[in-house]
């Protein structure tokens, strides 16, 4: 059975573009496009593994990974944090991030940093 990969991010054709890679990487993948949401389709997903875009409308992924934090039943999902931004790895470090991805992504690099934290 594919492990189960969830991502979270506003821009569709960005989730798009993930979702074709992660696939091809044999993964089931699940997308988000609302931050509002994440936490709920985590809870009913419970992927092996978040990733999750910094820069949201409405809650922004630092928020949205201090939710998850708080809960119990998902706290232990391990998450990869990305953002185009030069603040995003301190960010992303701040919140417990397992990991930090910089935009625009190296794929060999996400792929690395997926495969370590699943295995």
């Amino acid at each position: 059975m594919p492990r189960k990969i969830m991502i979270c991010d506003d821009d569709e054709g960005l989730l798009e573009m993930m979702e074709m890679m992660l696939d091809e990487f044999g993964y089931a993948v699940i997308t988000e496009s609302k931050s509002t949401m994440a936490l709920k389709t985590l809870e009913e997903q419970m992927p092996d593994l978040l990733l999750l875009d910094i820069w949201m409308p409405v809650i922004a992924g630092d928020q949205v990974l201090k939710n998850i934090k708080l809960n119990p039943k998902v706290a232990d999902i391990p998450v990869i944090m990305y953002s185009a931004s030069a603040e995003g790895a301190k960010i992303a470090a701040v919140v417990g991030a397992n990991d930090f991805i910089a935009k625009p992504f190296d794929l060999e690099e996400m792929e690395k940093k997926i495969k370590k934290l699943l295995h």
